[in-house]
């Protein structure tokens, strides 16, 4: 079978769950070593668990990317083993809360504005060098379709992903010239913790799995990707 990352060093947020740890492992399926990033070790551990288990090879970081201190030191670590990075994927989010706007704790708020929006800003920081090294970097960032429109109470959410997106493409257009490609991807809804936490009344199995989509992970991820500074839909 055609592995289509094979041989790519690929660093992907929110790893021990959800669609992080699903492209996690469609990831280490077409070849690539994948690096997992998440709070939870547990999580981390069950993730690469399932890789090992399949063939494919995976590094655990423990993190809590909301300290940027410790996202420099993590690009360090990859310089020093791997010299570059292929494949970034920033994926991790949480939803704060839904609540109206100005009843939203200010602790909440700086909370989901530094997991969501800061802690992207400092993974481009850290790992933009070692994306220039590789032959064709991809940069890779999950959104969500609160960013356009109006949803009430869900500001904190919505904010950080409308922050992101104007991120992201400016980013984009930092880079154009190089042979890196930067997208934007909208996953949909799918079973997500996430998604039950915004929903607790909600049938979660009327909803995809997050392997479905993970198709569209591989295609951006891939040498071949000509997109650069769009948003994809997941299918």
């Amino acid at each position: 079978m055609t592995q289509r990352l094979d041989g790519r060093v690929a660093l992907i947020t929110g790893a021990s769950r959800g669609i992080g740890a699903a492209v996690a492992k469609r990831y280490a399926q077409e070849g690539a070593h994948v690096i997992l990033v998440a709070r939870t070790t547990g999580g981390l551990e069950e993730v690469d668990d399932a890789i090992k288990a399949d063939g494919g090879a995976a590094t655990l970081v423990p993190a809590d990317l909301s300290d940027g201190a410790t996202i420099d030191q993590i690009g360090s670590a990859i310089a020093a083993r791997f010299g570059r990075l292929d494949i970034l994927l920033g994926n991790a989010a949480i939803l704060g809360i839904l609540s109206p706007t100005g009843h939203v704790d200010p602790d909440v708020w700086d909370q989901t504005l530094a997991v969501n929006l800061t802690a992207n800003y400092r993974l481009i920081r850290s790992f933009d060098p070692l994306l220039r090294k590789s032959e064709s970097g991809r940069a890779i960032f999950v959104t969500s379709g609160v960013a356009n429109g109006v949803f009430p109470y869900w500001a904190p959410y919505a904010a950080t992903k409308a922050g992101l997106e104007k991120l992201v493409k400016t980013y984009a257009g930092e880079v154009e010239k190089t042979a890196m490609r930067v997208n934007l991807i909208d996953p949909g809804v799918v079973q997500t913790g996430l998604r039950a936490e915004a929903f607790p009344g909600e049938d979660p199995t009327q909803h995809p799995l997050p392997y479905s989509i993970t198709d569209t992970f591989v295609d951006l991820a891939h040498a071949s990707c000509t997109h650069h500074g769009a948003l994809i839909q997941a299918s």
